[in-house]
């Protein structure tokens, strides 16, 4: 079972809720992780999400990543590969992580590729999830990996490949 602990500032407000969307983006991107068990174990399986401004999450990018800028999408994995593979092992909810999204550049982005703002930021929680499962862009392999993921993973929100035409 996943559970979101969300804070969204007032900035973020949508026609649905954002408690759904970020459960959909999590629980599409496990299924499509190499842990899809983690949506139907009995153990508590646990996403914090910061939904805030552009300035906030500059102050964390420059903080935690060297980098004074804002960002789309900050990841902060808690969880151990050994705690995803595991998850028979009763316990606590097992955290999986923080995401943090930045409402400027997601609007920003979003109208640059012409989709609309939500589908954005599904994909942008869905891309975080992934790295608090381990998923990186690093290389060429591993962005290929991830980027198909992604696609899977949005394809099974009704939500078009962020890829078709690009490379």
């Amino acid at each position: 079972m996943i559970e979101v602990a969300i804070e969204a500032d007032e900035e973020w407000d949508s026609s649905r809720s954002w408690d759904e969307l970020v459960r959909d983006a999590a629980e599409a991107a496990i299924a499509e992780s190499a842990f899809p068990q983690l949506t139907a174990v009995a153990r508590p399986i646990e996403i914090s999400v910061r939904l805030t401004g552009d300035e906030q999450v500059r102050a964390l990018n420059a903080e935690w990543r060297g980098k004074d800028r804002p960002t789309n999408v900050l990841s902060f994995p808690m969880a151990e590969t050994a705690d995803l593979q595991d998850t028979r092992v009763a316990g606590p909810e097992l955290l999986l992580g923080d995401i943090v999204l930045a409402r400027g550049i997601c609007e920003i982005e979003a109208a640059e590729k012409g989709v609309r703002f939500e589908d954005h930021a599904i994909h942008l929680l869905v891309h975080g999830t992934l790295h608090l499962l381990g998923y990186d862009h690093d290389d060429d392999d591993e962005a290929a990996d991830m980027e198909a993921r992604e696609t899977r993973a949005l394809g099974r929100l009704g939500i078009a490949s962020p890829y078709q035409g690009t490379g």
